[in-house]
């Protein structure tokens, strides 16, 4: 079935909460991306008087990442925004929340840690109403880093970057699931992630790994056609080709060996076909053609 709802995948800014790659738990600056991907996440929900509700699971530190969502949609004019602070599987069954994720136009998960997603919110209630109305509405579903990790069925929950290119590095897990074909990575570029993302494109060869760079995001629609939208890089990695990989013969600590993986870069603008694997210079939607997409 095709979804007639919206993912819209964000690479982040700065950290929040624990840094699974050196195990500290620390406060950054709480600058979000910049707002221009938020103005496009509202305008995707419907406009400034849309309902979005702000999920904080994966943060530790929910309630300043909460307060900082609300006062950054409040700059752009959407003052619709509520909070769910969903710690534990209990949670979930909060008839309040229940009802809130039936009635919202949009839903936005933090980041922080991914694990922290998929094990409060797997196989509950609150996760199925939102894959239900992602199918059958237009439903937007955004997140950013650990948010935007979380949202594919093949998830990425631990790696360290400079040893990504041994095989047995690169931890991989279920995720929420909204879409299957994808493996989504996060602050790509400044944690320098490319090897993480490509030993998960391996050992998931059917998988489009999306390296989402910060302040810059992917908008999928009918779980098929990609946006980047943003100021920075989206790197596309397609291991459909690969004609030679060792990484099934070799044991756990060893360099991998790839032949044949293929590599996009996109910037704001460029899109991706999932089902075509197929590159776009630009998006087109019936008679409008999106050359750029302008980030105030």
């Amino acid at each position: 079935m095709v979804p007639k709802g919206k993912l819209i995948a964000i690479g982040g800014a700065e950290d929040k909460g624990t840094d699974l790659e050196t195990g500290e738990i620390h406060r950054n600056n709480l600058n979000f991306f910049e707002l221009g991907i938020l103005r496009r996440v509202v305008e995707e929900a419907g406009g400034t008087n849309a309902k979005i509700e702000i999920v904080t699971t994966a943060s530790t530190i929910p309630f300043e990442v909460g307060e900082h969502y609300r006062n950054a949609f409040g700059k752009i004019g959407c003052m619709n925004v509520d909070i769910m602070h969903i710690r534990t599987r209990q949670d979930t069954l909060n008839p309040e929340y229940l009802k809130r994720v039936m009635e919202c136009d949009a839903v936005m998960f933090s980041g922080g840690n991914q694990l922290r997603l998929s094990v409060t919110d797997g196989g509950t209630e609150f996760l199925s109403i939102m894959k239900k109305r992602y199918l059958h509405e237009s439903f937007v579903i955004a997140g950013t880093s650990a948010g935007a990790m979380a949202m594919s069925k093949t998830m990425i929950y631990e790696g360290n970057a400079t040893r990504a290119h041994l095989k047995g590095e690169v931890k991989i897990t279920t995720g929420l699931g909204f879409i299957d074909s994808v493996i989504i990575d996060s602050h790509f570029e400044k944690r320098g992630r490319f090897g993480r993302l490509a030993q998960a494109v391996a050992t998931n060869p059917s998988q489009i790994g999306i390296g989402l760079g910060e302040d810059t995001g992917m908008l999928i629609t009918e779980g098929n056609k990609m946006e980047a939208i943003g100021s920075g890089l989206v790197v596309i990695i397609d291991g459909h080709d690969i004609l030679h990989s060792n990484i099934a013969d070799i044991p756990d600590g060893n360099p991998i060996s790839i032949e044949n993986l293929k590599v996009h870069f996109c910037e704001k603008g460029n899109g991706y076909v999932l089902g075509d694997r197929k590159f776009l210079m630009e998006i087109s939607d019936g008679a409008v053609v999106r050359k750029k997409v302008d980030v105030e």
